[in-house]
């Protein structure tokens, strides 16, 4: 078969479409082969035309808006699509996610002098490229550290599953949040096509997210960058797209250069329970602080507005306000202890920089 012509539906007199070719990608370490028939991918369609198995009504309705809203090949779409199955390893995951724990507790998971160890020393090697970053992006080098270190332990851990076979899963046998997937789903088809790179062979977590900052594919297709300029965005293995591509996501989601992130809080009698909702967005003036009996140490303009954050503890919890920059933090990641986790990373990446190097570096 010639995959010159993958994904490109063959109707006359139809739009000019957005893509000349495929070339696939060997294994994970995306060197182009010069050969276009790959035997995994010619061997699934033999197997399909000698037994084609009909998609289900779902399948078959998300594969007819592909082929007519971005012209991809129907008949190499089912094929593609006629070995997928539900991965049941995956939807258990997704009913435990590490966010449903209390935050003494996921705190751990982070925290660790492992990974602050190898946060300083993911700085040391990328010295240069953070720097360059932290300029161009207004985003500080310990936080795009720590949200790499908090992912994936700087690339040491980007998930095995196939992304394919991830979001097929999530989009077709996960109701809960199907439509979310299925948007997923549509942009990694995309993604593949114009970064000419096999769906069947990257893979990620078992959510869909790739590469060591673990974006998603509408993440990957808005918000990755090309920082050394080589003509490819790599965030599998080229650490300068990785960081770059970091400091480009929470530019565009509003990172606020020289803010705060966020602060302790006392409290000075009982807690205004209304105060707690289901936003992270900040909503609350410091001016109204005293009323709620709290107190931020620190001292802020008044027309400041936080988000007060309750973290439980083994015994009690502890409080803190959020502030913008926190807020989109949760951008990455829709959990304030995932935010939280980031924010202390970086913070005791900076201390052991400090403590361990004396200043003397970088």
């Amino acid at each position: 078969m010639n995959l010159n012509n993958l994904f490109l539906k063959n109707v006359a007199n139809s739009p000019p479409k957005p893509y000349s070719g495929f070339s696939v990608f060997r294994g994970q370490n995306l060197s182009p082969l010069h050969t276009v028939a790959p035997l995994l991918l010619a061997c699934s369609l033999l197997n399909a035309c000698a037994a084609p198995l009909e998609p289900d009504d779902a399948v078959h309705t998300f594969i007819q808006k592909m082929v007519d809203v971005h012209y991809f090949n129907e008949t190499e779409l089912e094929a593609l699509f006629s070995d997928l199955m539900l991965n049941d390893s995956i939807l258990k995951k997704m009913q435990a996610p590490a966010e449903a724990m209390p935050w003494y507790r996921y705190r751990k998971i982070f925290i660790t002098d492992k990974r602050i160890n190898e946060g300083l020393a993911f700085w040391q090697a990328n010295a240069q490229t953070l720097a360059d970053a932290q300029q161009r992006y207004g985003v500080p080098a310990e936080i795009i550290v720590a949200i790499i270190g908090v992912e994936t332990s700087y690339g040491q851990n980007t998930g095995k599953h196939k992304v394919l076979d991830a979001l097929y899963t999530l989009a077709f046998g996960y109701p809960k949040r199907s439509a979310f997937f299925l948007g997923e789903l549509e942009q990694f088809l995309l993604l593949c096509r114009e970064e000419k790179v096999n769906p069947a062979e990257l893979t990620g977590s078992y959510a869909g997210a790739m590469g060591m900052p673990q974006f998603m594919p509408s993440s990957f297709r808005n918000f990755a960058v090309d920082f050394d300029q080589d003509g490819k965005r790599d965030i599998w293995h080229k650490t300068n797209d990785v960081i770059g591509s970091v400091g480009n996501y929470f530019k565009q989601h509003g990172w606020q250069t020289g803010q705060g992130i966020a602060l302790p809080v006392s409290t000075t009698g009982e807690k205004n329970k209304v105060i707690f909702n289901n936003s992270l967005k900040p909503d609350l003036r410091l001016a109204e602080l005293e009323w709620h009996n709290l107190k931020i140490s620190v001292p802020l303009a008044l027309d400041t507005k936080v988000k007060i954050l309750a973290f439980e503890q083994e015994q009690g919890e502890e409080l803190w306000a959020g502030l913008d920059n926190f807020y989109c933090l949760t951008r990455y990641n829709h959990s304030p202890l995932y935010a939280m986790a980031v924010y202390q990373l970086s913070q005791a990446i900076v201390t052991k920089r400090v403590l361990n190097e004396k200043g003397a570096f970088p």
